[in-house]
């Protein structure tokens, strides 16, 4: 599937390419699961995920650019629940593509990203 994306596309195959991936590290000493979202998306601004973990706020969920052109950052999430949530890639809301499951959203008309911990 390719996407548009403002001045770049989301496809495998473009030197412009958006590239997602989500790790999860389970703590045994806690109820919490380490959540690290990763988007390489080398010409992009800024990048954010937003869901139901952070209010859908853009500031709590922002990444960090690295020098590779990747964003990253980790959040501590509840085990045993499941999260809605987007990225914001220069101000374009984008789904996981490899995402637990999706959910539609009427607020926002659109399915969402579905992460289950």
């Amino acid at each position: 599937m390719k996407v548009q994306l403002n001045s770049f596309s989301l496809s495998h195959k473009s030197k412009n390419e958006i590239v997602m991936s989500i790790k999860k590290q389970f703590v045994k000493t806690k109820p919490v699961c380490k959540v690290t979202f990763s988007v390489e998306a080398k010409q992009a601004a800024s990048a954010s995920v937003v869901g139901d973990f952070n209010s859908w706020n853009l500031d709590e969920g922002a990444l960090s650019k690295l020098k590779n052109g990747t964003f990253k950052a980790t959040f501590d999430l509840n085990k045993d629940a499941s999260y809605e949530f987007k990225y914001v890639i220069d101000g374009e809301f984008v789904n996981e593509p490899d995402a637990d499951s999706f959910k539609w959203n009427d607020f926002a008309g659109a399915e969402n990203s579905v992460l289950s911990i």
